[in-house]
């Protein structure tokens, strides 16, 4: 089975941008309160000593001096390029799992929920063995796996010994849809990764390595 990281999905700096200084900003874009300094700053007819300064960076910054980065090129940073490719992928596996009506995270934990049941039988799995098969946050992971047993996904139950632990083990329609939906997501990595060609094992066992390490 194809390994996928549940990292979560990314916000971008874009969703964010101009929710701050909302009052500021209506000010002067009307005009409506100290209209003469908002002038000033757009047109320099009044405070004349303070506006050109600010609108041509006469002031002292440490800006122009650029980022105190080892790299000559962004393009050396393995660890900006392993932010680009991720985003990249996961808008890709977003899109190939949307006809299945789960998150790329919903199904990683169903998918390793039934793979895990597979491999023990038909046995439930321990809840906390499951998000280390997954890589995710155990108060994330029992989040979601809240909302995959109101899909009617998953069942949760209650373990023999232990009555802080849960058990799972995924239903019928969750197992099936688990099934189907690994097609998809198999076939979107298969395209996505296709420029690697021959170093696609290579690549996978150097992702394996960076994953194990201490």
């Amino acid at each position: 089975m194809t390994a996928h990281h549940a990292a979560e999905e990314s916000a971008t700096p874009e969703q964010s941008a101009g929710s701050e200084h909302s009052d500021t900003a209506a000010g002067l874009a009307t005009g409506s309160e100290h209209s003469d300094t908002a002038a000033g700053l757009a047109t320099g007819s009044e405070h004349s000593d303070t506006a050109p300064g600010l609108a041509t960076g006469s002031e002292p910054s440490d800006a122009a001096s650029g980022l105190a980065t080892g790299y000559e090129h962004a393009d050396e940073s393995p660890g900006l390029l392993l932010w680009q490719v991720t985003n990249r992928w996961q808008a890709a596996i977003r899109a190939a799992l949307a006809p299945f009506d789960l998150t790329h995270v919903q199904f990683v934990l169903l998918a390793s929920l039934t793979y895990l049941t597979g491999k023990s039988g038909g046995a439930p799995v321990m809840q906390r063995d499951l998000a280390t098969q997954a890589a995710t946050d155990p108060m994330m992971t029992s989040q979601v796996l809240r909302t995959l047993e109101q899909k009617g996904l998953l069942e949760r139950r209650g373990h023999p010994t232990d009555r802080r632990a849960k058990s799972l083990i995924p239903t019928k329609a969750g197992a099936a849809l688990a099934n189907r939906a690994v097609v998809a997501v198999e076939s979107c990595d298969k395209a996505f990764f296709a420029p690697l060609s021959t170093q696609t094992p290579q690549f996978t066992t150097a992702l394996r390595r960076l994953r194990d390490r201490a």
